[in-house]
């Protein structure tokens, strides 16, 4: 590992002009190239203190051994050539997306003599009218079956036609009327050229004067009474309408632009483009990528841009691009763009109406294209068995650590803390186990203290199936919370647990003193995700009966250190624990003063940070639900034997919660269906209840009135 200050240029020796810098490691291999309006001050923030840099910055920095620039004039020169550069060295440190599939295009040959319409993939060819990307190539197949009949191009291959060449016969596209056999010299180059230019201006969006002239030819057939030509320029007109509808109109002012969506989390990012010609969606493509550089949604946008365009010129560029944020210096890149076009590009956010509503859609197929990636990825048997063989080497484990749980903690600012746990096994989530806590043993905020108290509610639970079926160990475990069976006579009684004591609760349901039962998740409650569970005499599912070999906590060295006492406490020495820290992607173990660090590429890190990311879902998307349920409360909630038929009907007859506070016990009695002991009921609540703060609309300042439901709205 180098240390920055060895190759720090000197004061003074960078230039404050624009230009392109290049970070060489001891190889002399580029491993990062950037660009900077100001070299000397974009340099000097890789000079600073290690611990302030970005943990990706910070290891480039370290692996590389010197760092040079280019001056260049311009910002716009400097975009280019920082394009150039990662080109062509490839850094390891850049962002560099990567097609998630190879996309077909639709091709015209119009460098050849007589131009042939065909399906091409791959890098683009000079001299070469592409239309796309497509989803799939037989949706450019059908288009161009639809436009051959009005547009006759060649398709045919070049041995085909010189073999008709050859023989003075044409292809059987030719005797259909789906070719107009240039082979044969039915027409000129020329015409035939022509031809095909038309076919290009038709799927460039120049839609209506073909079908309008069709149109206009077919009437003048019909009044000729050339009935036969007029059906057949009809049937024309009716191809190129029908090849028209496979692309759907999304802009109604004709527009010609390109929408850029990025969806990304800490690791990766997916980008989604839709080209729109003739305000119809003629192509789609996406890329995936690695976060390897520290860079924001604009970064990506840059970056996105510089692939998209790199290599394209003229109407390849469109006159607009829709981007979910704007590059670091927007005016360069628009400039860059016009320069490549020819003339003006606009760059800018769509804020309102159907460029918007798209822009949506757009982003949608990124979020989706992210997710299919991770999919795919994750549901690859031999992929899941290396990440858990390289976990089970990096945390020391005697085998695969096949089921594992990973528990989280979340609340809003100390309010409504609750806990997840979810579980993966053979690499896999398992909804049907997943579960989640209330914490309510205290109050506040306290992360190690809710994970402690979590871990070790799930495996008292886990000890307490444990005894309910008689899988007592015969050994005396430390003392604790709660005390495992000690002393076992040799083919004695298993003496219950204090918390199992005859005429104690029901093993699996909330103990005395405990602070909340735990919840089956959501998940679990949907008969299409429950997997068929082992189940006792009794019928009822062994929730917690099964222990992980490994726990994973959300957190660092402390919230690892609590679960870890918590296992203790219980005498549960078989279970390893470890904890991930999000910021650095840290692997903490609880005995070890320094974390384990796994390769960025490592199919373990990533399964624990599936695992974590899943657990963190969880946990927020219960906090969240609770503290929405809590908002919607209502005193008349815990009104005994007050049904939500006559709370309705109270709320109904005063028109307010508000309303119905300030009513007195005799005009509560007016109310149909409620007595004088509900009505004294109803009024006690609210007085007990202390009388709510108004609500405040923070984008307004606008105070929220109480509804007609009891919640603030």
């Amino acid at each position: 590992m180098a240390d920055p200050s060895s190759y720090r240029p000197k004061p003074g020796q960078i230039p404050d002009s624009p230009g392109v810098y290049k970070f060489r490691d001891e190889h002399r291999r580029v491993i990062y190239v950037g660009k900077a309006k100001n070299l000397r001050q974009r340099l000097a923030n890789y000079f600073q203190d290690l611990a302030g840099l970005h943990p990706r910055t910070r290891t480039m920095v370290t692996t590389a051994a010197s760092v040079e620039w280019t001056v260049v004039s311009t910002e716009v020169e400097a975009l280019q050539l920082e394009y150039s550069w990662i080109k062509e060295f490839d850094p390891r440190f850049n962002v560099k997306y990567r097609d998630d599939k190879s996309y077909p295009y639709l091709a015209v040959t119009l460098n050849e003599e007589f131009p042939r319409v065909q399906v091409m993939r791959g890098a683009k060819k000079k001299g070469v009218r592409y239309f796309g990307p497509y989803g799939h190539a037989w949706a450019i197949r059908e288009t161009v079956d639809l436009m051959l009949r009005v547009f006759p191009v060649r398709t045919c291959s070049a041995g085909v036609f010189k073999n008709a060449e050859r023989t003075g016969r044409p292809c059987l596209l030719g005797y259909i009327g789906k070719c107009s056999a240039p082979c044969v010299g039915r027409v000129t180059p020329e015409e035939h050229r022509d031809l095909a230019e038309d076919f290009c201006d038709f799927m460039a969006g120049r839609t209506g004067t073909y079908i309008r002239r069709l149109e206009k030819d077919m009437m003048q057939a019909a009044e000729e009474m050339e009935y036969e030509r007029a059906a057949r320029l009809r049937d024309d007109a009716g191809a190129l309408k029908r090849a028209m509808e496979k692309s759907a109109v999304v802009l109604a002012d004709a527009t010609d632009a390109d929408l850029i969506a990025v969806a990304e989390d800490e690791l990766e990012a997916a980008v989604q483009i839709f080209h729109v010609r003739g305000g119809r969606v003629r192509g789609q493509r996406g890329w995936v990528t690695d976060k390897v550089e520290a860079v924001d949604t604009a970064g990506l946008v840059e970056h996105a841009l510089q692939q998209l365009y790199g290599e394209e010129s003229g109407d390849s560029v469109p006159k607009e691009v829709l981007v979910p944020a704007l590059p670091e210096d927007p005016d360069a890149v628009s400039e860059w763009l016009a320069g490549r076009r020819g003339s003006q590009v606009s760059l800018r956010i769509p804020q309102r109406g159907d460029k918007k509503d798209l822009m949506g859609t757009v982003q949608r197929n990124a979020q989706q294209a992210l997710g299919l990636h991770k999919t795919k990825r994750a549901s690859d048997l031999t992929t899941r068995s290396r990440a858990l063989e390289e976990i089970a080497e990096a945390l020391g484990l005697g085998t695969a650590p096949l089921r594992v749980e990973c528990f989280d903690i979340s609340h809003l600012q100390g309010d409504d803390v609750v806990a997840s746990m979810v579980v993966f096994e053979d690499g896999l989530a398992r909804k049907s186990e997943y579960r989640r806590f209330q914490i309510k043993g205290f109050e506040g905020q306290d992360d190690v203290r809710s994970m402690h108290e979590v871990i070790g509610r799930r495996f008292r639970r886990y000890l307490q199936e444990k005894e309910r079926t008689g899988e007592w160990e015969e050994t005396p475990a430390p003392t604790g919370p709660v005390p495992a069976p000690a002393g076992l006579a040799p083919g004695g009684p298993v003496p219950a647990p204090a918390e199992l004591a005859p005429g104690g609760p029901v093993p699996g349901q909330p103990t005395p003193g405990e602070p909340v039962s735990d919840e089956l998740a959501p998940e679990a409650q949907d008969p299409a995700l429950v997997r068929e569970e082992p189940r006792e005499d009794d019928g009822r599912p062994k929730r917690f009966a099964y222990p992980p070999q490994l726990v994973v906590v959300d957190g660092g060295r402390p919230q690892v250190a609590a679960a870890k006492r918590a296992l203790d406490e219980l005498g549960i020495d078989d279970i390893a624990v470890c904890g991930l820290a999000k910021r650095l992607e840290e692997v903490w173990l609880p005995d070890d003063d320094d974390p384990v660090v796994l390769p960025r590429s490592s199919e373990g890190l990533y399964l624990l940070q599936r695992i974590r990311d899943e657990a963190h879902r969880f946990a927020i998307t219960y906090q969240r639900a609770k503290r929405a349920k809590r908002i919607r409360s209502s005193p008349l909630d815990d009104v005994p034997g007050l049904g939500e038929t006559r709370k309705q009907a109270l709320i109904k007859h005063f028109g307010s919660v508000k309303k119905l506070r300030q009513a007195t016990i005799d005009e509560i009695c007016g109310v149909p269906g409620i007595g004088r002991r509900t009505a004294e009921s109803v009024a006690a609540a609210f007085a007990a209840a202390a009388p709510a703060a108004p609500a405040v609309n923070t984008a307004t300042g606008e105070i929220i009135e109480e509804d007609d439901g009891g919640s603030r709205t």
